[in-house]
């Protein structure tokens, strides 16, 4: 670990102290500011961030605006840096349906942990730029994630796999066909005795069928399943519950109050798009409608679903099945389950919450995470079934995935087998066991020892060093497949592009061992299967229409009776309670990279961790009060030891952590892996094993005098003053009795206190605008990845982060409120606010940022000489400087991935948010050829496009009953800084929460 200076370490309790007697509403940012430590005073103070004041090491602003002042006379024949050269070439014979400059829009389908989400390709005179969610598929209605977002750029990466790889040689597709045919020969003689496949979930219809093919063909071959993030907990817990495997569908929009016990359904759920969509429909308000659903939340680390509650209380993972029991205690729902909970403060909140769970019977849904024990689960539908909820706000179904199984043991069979020498062959489709498999399999030992391993994946990475034959796999947007999204749907997916690395996928590598000649591509096997289902009454025409929806209709999965058995519930109930003193370690995948797959990719890495803001790094995350008992601080670098294991950490600490818990972000720590990926972090996952898979008790932890440097952007462009409100919100309560409470709580100024023109001027024609509701964003980072997909942003790296030199032209900040313990979390989207009154423009010497007719403010990159007086004047903070040649010209993969309707900028230059202007400029084309007005809803912003929860709206404020419009007019409506009288055409509706009057800040403190 590096050892750089550090700053004093804080003091705690002081900073406790003053939280506890602030009075009125105080949002913080971090624990400097509200300890107003001399760094964050001198950076509150500073013309611009540390850092971001310098052209690069070693030079300042003062120096370079004298060399720039020296060769000013330059710059017009110059026009700022020379682009490089291209060349034009002509199509010899122009496709029909190609019209150059026309996007091209492809459904298909992205699919991560085996559930199927579907999405919609932009095409680019035959190369993908961007991917978005289908509008037609349940499971997406038309959102995205950070993960579909990014998967652009693992497309295009140049560090995946290239070639088949045998024992270390490159080699060759008929090389590998010709060992292949030969095993395949040696397994018929045995029947396949010493055949295994390793996979991860299989939700693909025709996936399932070549595999169950294969094992009639090899009836003594095994097929076995592992996902690193396993749902095992889950599915044990309805087999507890009701004696067989199945899945439960949650209907959040139609649900008054929720309980999570540690259950991310935001965020890390298969069902996260839909989940998040419904309900945040349940939390929009309005002068007519002021209902809203209650969410309460206890976990052990702050999530993006924890954030959203109304109530969240921190504790320890492992005791949340003590709150489970309490309340079904409380409920009557059986005998002595226990209700003590060991937690004085806890005992009044749970039993504010019961009385509100028995007041909405049926209207009630109570959930628990991946990481609970598979009782935890069981009593959950216990308590569903208790409250009446289920056929209303849940209902059942079969498992949307073929063979399901306790995927651990189906691995830890898989490695015993090995051990014992009864495996000759193993075939592994992705997943990466040597890497993500628990230690006490000793998963990379075990696989050294087959014979013939094949492994078929993108990358070269861990479990690939240690296999005798690799395939480059192809991505999803080069081949062909099906899967089911978490209700059953089923999704086609199709290519955009032929495999730029001539992967194969796993239809093939299957096909080819049946021997079949010549070898069946992926598009016939995938077309061959469903033509067998004879699911279309005329096939040709089905096929077309399902392939252009993405969707194949009618295959969502039917509500499942079930039968709960409540005594094998409270039997499986052990005496045993955890005790909350001892330190536990959870292990939950990171908000970015997930378990790893995505380490390679720079978009992921550099997007601010959605409660931690960290960037490029996984950290030991730790509570206040653990780090004052300990006497740490963060970037202290700490030795975990869990089951005589030990790892090395540096140390976050993170308000609203449970106090005993130490959270640990997997997916890091990567020696085989890309460029971008090697070497960050640690790996977390040297500590977890079967018996600790998501958590474990009684963790070592011992500071060492070894630090290393985390890198936030949390307190990058702080905005925050005691004579300023930010951040606006209140209670629902408070709304239903003055719905204008958020425009009494600052007096606007007169419209005649401006530096400007007080003739305003008259937008007769387009005149833009965005709102934001806060009530609804989740701060997932979807809008921050499509922003940077669509507006080519460049990955800058940590150390230009470490300097506040960040591009992203969006962020999301994170406010806190109330207590250091257990403080309320809210998110906050903060893009160019589009000042009707713009600052930035009465400061730039050359004009480049400027008004145009329609009211956005523009910068025209031909103009800027790099002065960055624009972004010293913007009280908002929303524009990015380029310091240093950012964008990556030279690496020709790339090349295809830029969008050709936004300019990749150069260095020194200003950049920032256009409200997608390229888009808004392409539906005006098309309105003025058909002689029309530019529709409603016919223009998205890629942030809009893109967020599940529908909280970002632009539209025309000129058209008549235009939602952006009617939102301008809501009570809740509110501009940030208003009082500078910037008239910002971005606005936003003040947050509410809903909170329980009988719950006090007291009990959760």
């Amino acid at each position: 670990m590096k050892t750089p200076h550090t700053a004093p370490q804080l003091d705690l309790a002081a900073v406790r102290a003053r939280l506890n007697g602030a009075r009125g509403q105080q949002y913080w940012r971090s624990l400097d500011e509200i300890a107003e430590t001399p760094e964050f005073k001198e950076m509150l103070q500073r013309e611009f961030p540390n850092g971001a004041s310098e052209w690069d090491d070693g030079v300042s602003r003062r120096s370079f605006l004298k060399m720039a002042a020296a060769s000013l006379a330059l710059a017009g024949l110059t026009a700022c840096t020379k682009q490089p050269v291209r060349q034009i070439l002509p199509y010899v014979k122009q496709p029909e349906e190609l019209v150059p400059g026309e996007p091209l829009f492809y459904a298909t389908s992205m699919q991560m942990g085996g559930y199927a989400t579907g999405a919609l390709a932009t095409s680019r005179e035959g190369h993908p730029i961007k991917v978005d969610g289908n509008p037609e598929h349940p499971g997406s209605l038309g959102a995205s994630s950070v993960w579909m977002q990014a998967s652009i750029m693992d497309l295009y990466d140049p560090d995946r796999s290239q070639a088949f790889v045998h024992n270390g040689e490159i080699s060759t597709w008929a090389d590998f066909l010709f060992e292949l045919n030969q095993l395949t020969h040696d397994e018929e003689a045995r029947q396949g005795a010493g055949l295994r496949f390793l996979t991860e979930t299989i939700t693909s219809p025709t996936l399932a069928a070549q595999f169950e093919a294969l094992l009639k063909k090899f009836p003594q071959a095994k097929w076995h399943q592992f996902d690193s993030i396993s749902r095992d907990n889950v599915r044990e817990g309805t087999r507890l519950a009701f004696g067989e495997f199945v899945e439960t569908q949650y209907r959040f929009d139609q649900a008054a109050v929720i309980l999570s016990l540690e259950s991310d359904f935001l965020y890390t759920h298969a069902q996260r798009l839909r989940y998040t969509r419904d309900f945040t429909d349940g939390r929009r308000v309005s002068a007519g409608r002021s209902d809203m659903n209650r969410l309460y939340v206890v976990e052990s680390t702050p999530t993006v679903t924890g954030t959203m509650a109304d109530h969240r209380f921190p504790l320890g993972s492992g005791e949340v099945e003590n709150v489970a029991r309490a309340i079904a205690q409380r409920l009557g729902a059986g005998e002595n389950l226990g209700t003590e909970t060991q937690n004085p403060r806890l005992e009044g909140w749970l039993s504010a919450l019961v009385r509100d769970l028995e007041s909405n019977r049926g209207k009630s849904i109570i959930l628990a995470g991946e990481g609970q024990a598979p009782i935890v689960h069981a009593l959950c539908h216990l308590l569903n079934d208790k409250l009446g909820n289920v056929g209303k706000t849940l209902f059942y179904t079969q498992p949307a995935e073929f063979r399901p199984a306790n995927q651990l043991e189906s691995l830890r069979e898989l490695a015993e087998d090995i051990k014992t020498g009864a495996v000759e062959t193993l075939f592994i489709f992705g997943g990466n066991p040597a890497y993500s498999a628990p230690v006490d399999f000793d998963f990379p030992a075990a696989l050294s020892k087959v014979k013939r391993s094949i492994y078929v994946s993108t990358d070269l990475d861990e479990t690939a060093a240690l296999c005798a034959w690799h395939v480059p796999q192809a991505h999803y947007l080069e081949s062909w497949g099906d899967g089911k999204s978490f209700d059953g749907t089923i999704s086609l997916q199709q290519p955009l592009i032929e495999p730029l690395y001539g992967g194969k996928t796993a239809h093939e590598i299957l096909g080819a061992i049946f021997q079949q000649q010549p070898i069946r591509d992926d598009y016939e096997v995938v077309r061959e299967h469903w033509q067998a289902e004879k699911k279309w009454p005329d096939f040709d025409k089905g096929w077309r229409r399902a392939i252009h929806d993405g969707v194949v209709e009618g295959t969502g999965l039917p509500e499942k009776h079930v039968s709960l058995k409540t005594e094998a519930i409270t039997g499986a109930l052990g005496a045993e309670r955890k005790s909350a003193n001892d330190i536990e370690v959870v292990f939950r995948p990171d908000p970015s990279i997930w378990d790893g797959r995505f380490a390679n990719n720079g978009w992921l890495q550099e997007c601010a961790r959605p409660v931690s803001k960290l960037t490029w790094d996984n950290a030991v995350i730790i509570s206040p009060a653990l780090a004052q008992r300990r006497q740490l601080a963060t970037n202290d670098v700490v030795e975990l030891e869990l089951n005589g294991r030990k790892i090395r950490g540096p140390v976050w600490i993170q308000p609203g952590q449970a106090e005993n818990t130490v959270t640990l972000h997997l997916g890091y720590g990567r020696e085989r892996v890309g460029r971008v990926g090697r070497g960050v972090g640690f790996n977390a996952g040297l500590l977890r094993d079967s018996k600790s898979f998501w958590s474990g008790s009684g963790l070592q932890m011992t500071k060492l005098a070894d630090h290393y440097p985390l890198v936030a952007t949390q307190t990058h462009h702080n905005l925050q003053s005691p004579e300023r409100q930010i951040y606006r919100e209140g209670d629902l309560d408070q709304f239903r009795g003055d719905p204008q409470f958020v425009k009494r709580d600052v007096e606007a100024p007169p419209n005649d206190k401006t530096l400007y023109n007080t003739d305003e001027y008259k937008y007769e024609g387009y005149k833009w605008g965005m709102s934001i509701d806060l009530s609804t964003c989740i701060g997932c980072n979807a809008c921050l990845l499509a922003c940077n997909a669509e507006n080519n942003i460049p990955v800058v790296g940590k150390e230009q982060v470490k300097k506040n030199r960040e591009m992203y032209w969006i962020r999301i900040d994170t406010y806190y409120k109330g207590t250091l313990d257990n403080p309320e979390f809210s998110h906050m989207p903060v893009p160019c606010m589009h000042c009707e009154h713009a600052p930035c423009e009465l400061v730039c010497p050359v004009e480049a940022t400027v008004h145009d007719h329609e009211g956005l403010n523009l910068q025209i990159y031909n103009r800027c000489v790099g002065t960055r007086f624009c972004s010293n004047n913007c009280p908002y903070k929303v524009r990015r400087f380029n310091f240093l040649w950012y964008a990556d010209y030279k690496t020709p993969s790339f090349k295809p991935m830029y969008n050709p309707d936004v300019t990749v900028r150069w260095r020194g230059v200003m950049e920032k948010c256009t409200y997608c202007i390229q888009r808004i400029s392409r539906a005006r084309i098309t309105a003025e050829k058909e002689n029309r007005r530019i529709g409603a809803g016919e223009i998205q912003t890629a942030c809009q496009q893109a967020c599940p929860a529908n909280a970002i709206v632009f539209g025309d404020l000129n058209a008549p009953g235009s939602k952006v419009g009617g939102l301008k007019s809501h009570p809740l409506d509110y501009s940030m800084l208003g009082e500078l009288n910037t008239r910002p055409r971005t606005t936003y509706l003040a947050k509410l929460r809903n909170r329980n009057s009988e719950i006090k800040e007291s009990q959760t403190a």
